[in-house]
């Protein structure tokens, strides 16, 4: 979740966004440390305090057939990352060495990428206090549960569907076309 890169950032990733030539907008401020509160924020102004999500959602969804673009769901790459790896492979136009087929399947994993952070992570973990380990932390689906009230959660699913529809809605909460 984008908050949990947020709160764990520290002054290098913080120059490295608010301190370059050229940045429009404010500069990014570090997260409330409620994360409720980082979400109403991030509700109630269109992805604060990054970029506007309805709209960069909206717009690969409209490139979705294009030839050169292919959609890979979190919740996929979960359920089934061999079937999923090989329709990358087969997309990219790469060919599968068969022989290294269960190394590329590890090395794709999230547990592989957890117990590797540093060969995973940009920068091998630099911009955030505690390495790249927190960077990868938990890669499980669906933990706003814990999070949000069950009228927090109806609320961001109507507007889901209102920003963006309800094949684009479904598509962004299960991968389902």
């Amino acid at each position: 979740m984008e908050y949990d890169h947020h709160v764990n950032a520290n002054a290098a990733w913080y120059a490295a966004l608010n301190d370059t030539p050229g940045r429009m907008g404010p500069p990014i401020e570090a997260p409330p440390d409620d994360i409720r509160q980082y979400w109403r924020d991030w509700l109630d102004q269109d992805g604060h305090p990054f970029w506007p999500f309805w709209d960069n959602v909206r717009s690969w969804w409209a490139q979705r057939e294009l030839p050169n673009v292919l959609f890979v769901h979190f919740s996929a790459l979960k359920r089934n990352m061999p079937g999923e790896v090989r329709n990358i492979a087969r997309f990219l136009d790469i060919p599968i060495d068969e022989s290294r087929w269960h190394d590329i399947v590890a090395y794709c994993s999230f547990d592989w990428m957890k117990q590797h952070a540093a060969q995973s992570v940009p920068l091998g973990g630099a911009f955030w206090d505690g390495g790249a380990e927190v960077f990868i932390n938990k890669g499980v689906n669906g933990r706003w549960r814990d999070t949000l009230t069950p009228k927090e959660s109806a609320e961001y699913e109507a507007r889901c569907e209102r920003e963006l529809g309800d094949d684009c809605a479904r598509w962004l909460a299960s991968g389902a076309l």
